[in-house]
């Protein structure tokens, strides 16, 4: 008999509905973003992400139950992303599925947004089993995780600072391009000499699989600033791929040891930065290079959506993993740990 779970996804400025089947079968995955509403302001606005979230939520939810072609009556379980996340953002999602679980009775299921992203995976490769090594960037977390099993995991590094996808956004913005702005510059990257400009690479070290990216970040500023000052030419492509360079090679290079040093032969990446094409390149050279198996989730997939929350939803059903309706967001919360009582 098959299982069926909702999931809800409404941690930062995307509102997010989805229906899964046995936990790899996505019959409707239906995302409303504020990208255009925030674009003006060059970033999410908090609270203008919490009130499109309000009005959005419903219509998500009943339209991904349409889209699947299911009713409420269907439903195993109701999973939700309690954090990490804008806690506004959080708690809209929390409170919807909060309330369809005590009228229904469905049970409810707090997934880790993180953990979400990396089973995204999952969902694109069929054949995919824990263990494997899953590089995790996105716009506020950058990681490497061993995922020894679907209820365990270890976190080997992550950034001290700035977010790989919080890097790129700044850039962008200070080179002039739109929110969100990493897309821009990888598409501009590709006109550009990686090799142009030499830009710092912290904590590259042996060993070390922690990351720092505001030392980077600081270094673009001073180069572009120092150009503007004495006005000479700025070669904008030669900057945004010797940028991306610095980023790519550290999340590359920090990845292929730590598959050495685990001896891991299995690569994932998850997170909205995973749909960068220049990092998708590095690390599937890398891979071929090394003779590991890369696994990447499908470009829709990368960015926050409920299909990935729902496929850790039903892992975390299957070990019993439940909330009760004192299930509270948590802004941060590390992951691997369901601590969503209150401390």
């Amino acid at each position: 008999m098959s299982i069926y779970t909702l999931a809800l996804e409404s941690s930062c400025d995307e509102t997010s509905a989805s229906v899964l089947k046995d936990g790899r079968t996505v019959l409707s995955n239906v995302i409303s973003s504020q990208v255009p509403i925030h674009r003006k302001f060059g970033g999410v606005v908090p609270e203008i992400a919490s009130r499109h979230h309000i009005e959005q939520v419903i219509p998500v939810i009943d339209q991904a139950l349409r889209d699947a072609n299911v009713t409420l009556q269907d439903i195993d379980h109701i999973g939700v992303t309690y954090g990490p996340g804008l806690v506004g953002a959080l708690l809209v999602g929390v409170a919807a599925a909060k309330g369809l679980s005590f009228a229904t009775g469905i049970p409810l299921i707090p997934v880790h947004h993180m953990e979400g992203h990396i089973f995204a995976n999952f969902l694109a490769n069929p054949e995919l089993e824990p263990p494997f090594l899953s590089l995790v960037v996105s716009g506020g977390h950058t990681m490497l995780v061993h995922v020894k099993g679907y209820e365990e995991f270890d976190i080997l590094g992550q950034t001290r600072d700035d977010a790989a996808g919080e890097a790129f956004d700044k850039i962008a913005r200070v080179m002039g391009f739109p929110y969100p702005g990493g897309p821009h510059i990888d598409a501009l990257a590709l006109e550009g000499n990686p090799d142009a400009i030499e830009f710092p690479k912290a904590l590259s070290e042996p060993g070390n699989f922690e990351f720092s990216f505001s030392g980077l970040k600081s270094a673009v500023l001073n180069y572009l600033n120092s150009k503007q000052q004495k006005n000479e030419p700025i070669n904008q492509a030669d900057v945004a791929a010797s940028f991306q360079k610095a980023i790519v090679d550290v999340l590359v290079e920090k990845t292929r040891d730590a598959a050495h040093t685990l001896g891991e032969t299995r690569i994932t990446i998850a997170g909205g930065v995973s749909a960068n094409k220049g990092l998708q390149t590095a690390l599937q050279k890398m891979c071929e290079k090394e003779g590991f198996t890369y696994y990447k989730p499908h470009k829709i997939l990368s960015t926050d959506n409920a299909a990935m929350i729902g496929c850790r939803a039903y892992y975390m059903a299957q070990a019993g993993k439940f909330a009760d309706l004192t299930l509270n967001a948590k802004p941060s919360v590390e992951i691997g740990h369901v601590s969503w009582k209150e401390d």
